[in-house]
Formats: structure tokens, C-alpha cells, sequence
């Protein structure tokens, strides 16, 4: 006999409880829990990974062979480089970002590009109908013969299409739209996301098909976020910018076969997104000369080399305790070199607010950008301008000292062919590779030795 049990879910987390509370004892935020109806049915649910039939057994660690995972190339340079080196087959890939950002787009022009290497692909849409689908990929010029949609919420009916059909690589758009018929709860809870998402993981790792999920992030929280999902998929891609701006970043916060560290950037124009081959040149593209506050850094995102430009701003307090802000860059680490100004410069900065920024709206959490932060701070509150063809590399150390930093010769390479005349980096990654030609590289052992450098040019005696 089939039992139904009531239970309350937070919308933000996945808290359960059997009762409603105001606040979610998981997440802390209020309003979120809502009531579901759970079907307790008598016999016991099989595992979803497992095949039918068939029981693991331990095995020593020895002797299990292991072989290079294939990857399948989507033409997207970019992309490639965010999931590790192409499409892996069985897995299951998360793509979340806020609404409007570029998703469908950016998975159906990938669709139209595989399905053009003759892999039956088959996009699924629960928000959109087939003819509205046929629109879009009119305006994106997206015409490929093994490139399949269908409009469809039940998860039944596409699962058993998938069976009918079965396609190399599957578009689920989006993931809060499809339902399980047996679960009463509305679709987009946390438990129609999570048990859908669970079955088409069964799917994928069953029948080796690749399986990208959409999912959206809303700002009022109406619909269960994908970072529920986060533990249950392969590979999390965030897709970041701003709806009104044209430059998007897909960054990787999990990904079980490669790297978390890269980032792809694309360009949002009339024919839909296009890859950035060169993505410093944007971020430099209308920085102001002579402005004060200002510094170009060489940051590592991955296996390239970024050059972006970090702003500060620095200005008597009218309160009694100034404010620090960060966009960007780690509050906490711009507070610590404030206070190495402080103590090993001499510089009074505990009456002045300080507000940094990363120009281009991309965020930085290496070392290496400690000494470009500092040389920012510093510019700002003497209200000196950098030369506007120097980079500044290094960490900043509690006692006021630079220290080494990795893969300096790729940054710097990346400096001189952007044109950048002189960079200023520890004076301990000197040596051992070869400088570029036009290129003046200046070692620097204390971060007063680099404020000399950076903001005394000219004037023959240190500032500070």
C-alpha cells in the first residue's frame, strides 16, 4: 500500500524537516521551506548508477586498468578549454547563470557544431516550443540534419525518446522545468531537481551519453538553484557577466575531468556568442591614461595568461570606521596589504576608505596580484599616476617583502605582446629564462623598493 508523508523543503538548500520553521536551519534564510507530499512506496528503490543485473565487487587498486579518457572536440576553443580538453561521454554537465545570460545560446550553437560531425544530438527544451527553438536557431544560422529538438517536461516521455533515439550528446533546457509524474510536488522544487537530475545521471552513465543540464539562478530564489546539484553532477560551468554588456565568462567550479582553473570568454553579438581569442586586450581596451589608482596586472587563469587592470580608490573617511570594498578580489586580502602599507611604508591609511575593483568584472584570488593591489592603494592615496606601460607581478609578503611567483615567463611574454615596455616583478624570478626584446624587467626584493619603481620614475628619489 503506498503511504504519503508530508514534509517541508527549503528552496535554497534542501533542508528537510517535518515541520515549518521561518528559518531554515541549513541555509539561514527565511520564508523558504515549503510544504511537499513524499510517496513512500513498500518496496525498496534499486541504486540509479548500477546496471541491471549486475553487483560491484571490490577489486585491489593495483590492478584495475586505466585508460585516457576520449574526448569529443565541440569547435569551441573556449569551451574545450573550460571541460578539460573536449566532451567526455556519460558525463553529466551543469550549466548555471542567472536568466537572459546566453545559456540556450551557447548550447545550441555547441549542438549545431556536433551535430554537424554527424553525432545525433537532441535538444530538449521544457520553456520553449519547437517552432520557437527553429527562431532562435534561424537568427544563431544554426542548420545541422542530425541536430533533433524536442519540447517535452515529462521526464518519462524523454527518457523513453532517449531510449528510441539514442543520441551521442543530450541538452536538458531547462532542468527546473522537468517533472516526474510520481512526485506531487511542483516542478522546480528541490525534489522534482534532484530526482530528475538523479535519474538523468543513471542515464548518462548507463548508456555513455553526455548530458548538459541547465539550470537557472534567479535572484529572488522562486526556483531551486543548481548549487543543490552541485555534489551530483560531473562538471559545474558557471556562465557570469552582465546581461547588459556583451563579454560573458564560462568558468569551471568543479570538474572530475580536468582542471577548475580555467575560464572561456565570449562575445555576445547579433549572430549569437563568439569565442575571445585574445581576452587582455579587452580588459585594457579603455583604460584611461594618466589616472591615478590604476595598475595592470599579468594573472594566471588556468594555463593562459590574463592581463588585467585593478582599480583603487582611495579617500577620507566621513565615519568612524572606514570602509573597505572589493569587487573582484578577496575583501579580507586587500585589508591585510593595507595594513603592510600601513606598518611597513609608513602610508596613514586607517582614516581613508578603500575601494578596489577588477575592471572587466573578472575575479582574481591568486598571489600573484598582491603587488599590483599594493602599487593601486598606494597611487591613489598620493594621487600619482603609474606609467601606463608597466605591469606589476608579485606576492606581498606581512613583512613587507615580494616574493616569486609562478610562471613568470608566460606572464611576461603575454606583457610584450601587448606592448607593455617595463614590468616589475620579484627580484627572486630573475633569471633562468629568456626576456622578451623592448621589454625592461625590474626585480624588486620589498614593496617600498617597488613604490619607488612604479610611482617615482622621473624624480629621482623614492616618494615614500
Amino acid at each position: 500500500m503506498v503511504k504519503r508523508k508530508t514534509k517541508f523543503v527549503c528552496q535554497h538548500c534542501g533542508y528537510e524537516t517535518a515541520k515549518w520553521m521561518g528559518k531554515c536551519p541549513g541555509c539561514h534564510s527565511w520564508n523558504t521551506m515549503v510544504e511537499e507530499t513524499e510517496i513512500v512506496k513498500p518496496h525498496s528503490r534499486a541504486l540509479f548508477v548500477h546496471t541491471e543485473g549486475i553487483v560491484a565487487k571490490p577489486v585491489s587498486i593495483t590492478t584495475v586498468e586505466t585508460t585516457q579518457e576520449p574526448r569529443i572536440d565541440t569547435k569551441f576553443t573556449e569551451f574545450n578549454r573550460v571541460l578539460g580538453g573536449g566532451i567526455v561521454r556519460g558525463s553529466l554537465v551543469l550549466i548555471g547563470g542567472d536568466p537572459g545570460i546566453g545559456k540556450s545560446t551557447l548550447l545550441l550553437q555547441i549542438c549545431a557544431q556536433l551535430a554537424s560531425d554527424t553525432h545525433p544530438v537532441l535538444y530538449i527544451s521544457g520553456e520553449e516550443s519547437v517552432k520557437q527553438t527553429k527562431l532562435r536557431a534561424e537568427r544563431l544560422h544554426v542548420a545541422a540534419e542530425h541536430l533533433y529538438v524536442l519540447s517535452e517536461t515529462n521526464l518519462e516521455h524523454i527518457i523513453q525518446t532517449i531510449d528510441e533515439m539514442k543520441p551521442s550528446f543530450v541538452v536538458i533546457d531547462s532542468i527546473q522545468t522537468i517533472y516526474r509524474s510520481e512526485i506531487t510536488s511542483a516542478p522546480g522544487s528541490v525534489s522534482q531537481v534532484r530526482e530528475c537530475t538523479a535519474e538523468l545521471m543513471r542515464v548518462a552513465k548507463t548508456k555513455g551519453i553526455a548530458i548538459f543540464i541547465v539550470g537557472h539562478v534567479t535572484k529572488e530564489g522562486a526556483l531551486a538553484g543548481p548549487r543543490i546539484l552541485e555534489h551530483m553532477v560531473d562538471t559545474v560551468l558557471y556562465f557570469e557577466g552582465e546581461r547588459h554588456h556583451t563579454y560573458r565568462i564560462l568558468r569551471a567550479v568543479k570538474n572530475r575531468f580536468g582542471s577548475t582553473n580555467e575560464i572561456g570568454i565570449f562575445e555576445m553579438k547579433e549572430i549569437g556568442l563568439t569565442e575571445v581569442k585574445n581576452p587582455s586586450e579587452i580588459f585594457l581596451e579603455e583604460r584611461s591614461k594618466g589616472a591615478s589608482g590604476s595598475t595592470v596586472v599579468a594573472s594566471m587563469e588556468g594555463t593562459r595568461p590574463v592581463l588585467v587592470e585593478i582599480q583603487a580608490l582611495v579617500s577620507p573617511t566621513s565615519f568612524g570606521t572606514p570602509r573597505r570594498m572589493a569587487t573582484g578580489i578577496d575583501h579580507n586580502r586587500v585589508s591585510l596589504l593595507m595594513a603592510v602599507l600601513e606598518k611597513r611604508v609608513g602610508l596613514l591609511l586607517q582614516n581613508q576608505d578603500a575601494y578596489l575593483k577588477v575592471a572587466g568584472g573578472i575575479k582574481l584570488d591568486e598571489p600573484a596580484i598582491d603587488l599590483a593591489i599594493v602599487v593601486s592603494i598606494a597611487s591613489s592615496f598620493r594621487d600619482q599616476p603609474t606609467n601606463h606601460t608597466d605591469v606589476v607581478i608579485g606576492e606581498v609578503g606581512l613583512t613587507g617583502e615580494v616574493r616569486r611567483v609562478s610562471r613568470i615567463e608566460q606572464r611576461v611574454q603575454e606583457a610584450a605582446k601587448l606592448g607593455f615596455q617595463r614590468i616589475i616583478i620579484p627580484k627572486s624570478n630573475i633569471g633562468g629564462w629568456n626576456i622578451p626584446k623592448g621589454v625592461e624587467v625590474i626585480g624588486v626584493t620589498n614593496v617600498e623598493e617597488a613604490l619607488y619603481y612604479a610611482l617615482g620614475e622621473g624624480k629621482n628619489r623614492p616618494i615614500f
